[in-house]
Parts: structure tokens; sequence; C-alpha cells
């Protein structure tokens, strides 16, 4: 038994030193877990970027590409390395408050962009130029908005005699992995109803400046004998029938810029505000006039003016604003009009209970906003009734009594 211990212990001996050995070249030779986890995230950060490269306005790049990088990067490592509770949890969208507007002003000359989805043949297809063009402001994912739109205020066709044609306006979405298939979708709705516009840009609220530019422009090319030109959002209520007899009086090549304008508006400085401009942007106490964006009406020689005075006024983030900076590069003063109501409806002080949800409401008006989608297709299924009836005495019996719900209301009519 003794001749035997040596040899044991040199064999233990042999065998340690081995194991050792290997230990030391594992590390010399392949890189630590922490590294791997770091060149991991070096690679992510890359394929990132790499989808992000699309052409878009830099405008949005702070967002997208500064804000909200770190968080994405850390959200992607989480889901390929996992996390302390072994679970993902998605990154907050990035506030308003987190836009560059240094790297917005660098780069606010960069302001053509490509026509992916185009309808040269618009205004063409009809006998005659359209009598009044609807160019409506939406997002790829509203789907919904544009169908309401098409079956209820926003038809083509003849509207009190008059030839109506209508677009829609949109950018690229700035989500696209939520709907992987929304160039697909787009383009096969564009073919079924053939009244998409979409642009290379980002659809996002700084970029809707670009939309404003980008239409004129479009509209002025392909669409130069319309008379009369409608711009609103897809979330309005839209009487055309009033707005189609008002330009009935009208000359189409005179100047004409009607809607809810707002006057003697203020910058907004506070930072957590959507619509916060540094004195750095606008150093001036007041904006000028400008329309509110839920609607307004020009005629075709106001809209030849303002695409070519856009071209000569630097680009502003609130699109509304711009464009009455365009007006007042022409120095051309927009119309106030009643009708228009791109606040929604407000109650009379002296009836706070009143119900504004009424057809009888909006039957002298012409653009109202504030309504769900939904409501703005039962508001024009109502209006449309042949039972409406809004007979001053009916108002007087009734006017304090409406019903509360817009079921209710929706029985009244027969809707």
């Amino acid at each position: 038994m003794m001749k035997i211990q040596p040899k044991s212990d040199a064999i233990c001996t042999l065998c340690l030193v081995i194991a050792l050995f290997t230990m030391l070249y594992s590390q010399l030779g392949h890189p630590s877990q922490t590294e791997e986890k770091a060149e991991g995230q070096k690679k992510i950060s890359t394929t990132f970027h790499r989808h992000l490269r699309i052409p878009f306005s830099q405008k949005e790049s702070n967002v997208e590409s500064h804000a909200s990088e770190p968080r994405i990067i850390s959200f992607m490592k989480g889901a390929m390395f996992g996390s302390r509770k072994d679970h993902v949890t998605p990154p907050p969208s990035p506030t308003h408050s987190t836009f560059d507007f240094g790297l917005y002003l660098r780069n606010k000359d960069n302001r053509k962009f490509n026509l992916l989805i185009n309808q040269p043949k618009k205004c063409a297809r009809s006998t005659g130029a359209p009598f009044l063009l609807v160019a409506i402001k939406s997002l790829v994912e509203e789907f919904d908005h544009r169908e309401v739109v098409r079956k209820t205020w926003g038809r083509e066709g003849l509207v009190n005699g008059m030839q109506v044609k209508r677009v829609f306006l949109l950018g690229v979405p700035k989500n696209k992995t939520t709907l992987p298939t929304w160039e697909s979708l787009l383009r096969q709705e564009s073919q079924l109803y053939r009244d998409i516009l979409l642009w290379d840009f980002l659809d996002t609220f700084f970029n809707l400046t670009l939309k404003e530019i980008h239409f004129l422009s479009w509209a002025a090319e392909f669409c130069p004998r319309t008379k009369f030109i409608f711009k609103g959002d897809a979330d309005v209520f839209v009487n055309m029938e009033n707005i189609v007899n008002f330009l009935e009086s009208c000359n189409p090549s005179k100047d004409l810029f009607i809607g809810d304008i707002i006057y003697n508006a203020r910058p907004i400085r506070n930072q957590k505000s959507k619509y916060y401009i540094p004195k750095t942007m606008y150093g001036l106490d007041m904006y000028p006039a400008y329309a509110g964006g839920g609607g307004f009406l020009l005629s075709i020689s106001t809209l030849k003016k303002l695409a070519q005075a856009c071209t000569q006024v630097e680009l502003f983030p609130i699109d509304d604003v711009f464009l009455g900076m365009c007006l007042q590069r022409i120095n051309l003063k927009p119309v106030l009009h009643t009708g228009f109501k791109t606040f929604g409806i407000p109650k009379p002080s002296a009836a706070p209970n009143l119900q504004t949800f009424d057809p009888c409401f909006y039957k002298d008006l012409m653009v109202v906003h504030g309504l769900k989608i939904a409501e703005v297709w039962l508001m024009w299924t109502l209006l449309h009734n042949q039972r409406l009836s809004c007979t001053q005495n009916k108002l007087i019996r009734k006017a304090f009594r409406w019903k509360k719900t817009i079921k209710d209301t929706a029985k009244n009519y027969g809707a």
C-alpha cells in the first residue's frame, strides 16, 4: 500500500496542472460572458439603426434615434439575454419634450420626399374639372376612419349637382412592426378606391407640415383646374351640402381662405406641452392668424399662391401655424366663418345640461371637430334622414329636454 501512494499523488498533481492550463487557455482564447453580451448589444444596435434608415424628415430623427435608442436597445437586450424578473418590459413612448429642436433647425431644409402612391388622373377622370377637391389627413392604420369618410360626407360624385373628388394624405407609418403588411394593404386599398396619396416621410405630429407642403404642390400640379379645395382631418363631421352651397356664390379665380380662424395666439413655452416651441425657434410673442386644422376651404387661386409661398417660408413644426405664415407671406388674411367648429360645439352657458349631439345643431354648420368616428357616421345618417324636422317650434319646445344619449337621439329620428 505504501508503494502505490506516490503514484496516486503524482497522478492527482498532473490532473490539477492540466485543469489549470485548460482554464487559462479558455480565458485567453474566448471572450467572457460579459463581453459576449456587450458584443451582442452592439450587433442589436447596428441592426436597429440599419432598419431605421428609411427616407424621412430629420425633424423626427431625434425622437426615434436619440431619445428612444437606449430604451429600445435595453428592451431588445432583455429579450435576448433575459432580465432579473425573467420578463420583458416594453420601452415607454418618448414624450414630446424629448424633441431635439436644434437638430430640427439644422435639417429644416430637407423638404422634398418621393411620392410612393400617386393618383395622377384624380382630377381628370370626370367630364370637366371637379368643382371641389376634398383632401383628408389620415394615418395608414386608420382604415376605419377612411372607410367611414368614404361612405358619408367624403363621397365622390355629385353634391347639389357639383362634382366632388377625394384624396387621403398619408406618410410612412412610424411603427411599421405593428403592421408588417401595411404597404401591401395600402396598395390594395389604393387600387380599390383610387384615393390614396403616400409620401416617403414618417407620418408624425412634427411632420404634418411636410404633408401640408407636399399636398399643395401635388394639387397645383395634378388638379390645377379644380375650383375649390376642402382640407381637413378624418375625425371631423362635414356638412358637404352646406359647403357646396356656400362655394357656388364664390369666384375660384379670386383669393378665398375661410375656416375657424385663431387670432392672437401665443407660442406655448411649456416644455411638457405637445405644442411647445422654444424662443430660439420662434422669438415673437404672437403667431400670425391661422385656421384650425380640423377643416378649412380655399380657392384654387389661393392654393397656387400658397404652394409657391411655402417654398419660401422656413418649415415650422406646427402645420396650422406654418400655413398661417404662408398666408402672411402672400398678404392674405384668412376669414372667420361661424360654420366651422374645429374645437367642437360649445354648450350655451344658459343651458349647461343641453345635449349638443342633436342633428338640428349640425344642420346649418359646415365642419365640426370632436366626434368619434362612429358618431360621424351616425350624425351623417341622421341629417340625411327624411324624417328629420328642425322647425323653430320644435326647437323651442324641446331645446332643454333633448335626450342625453346618442342612442336615444338616433331613435327620435328613426336611425
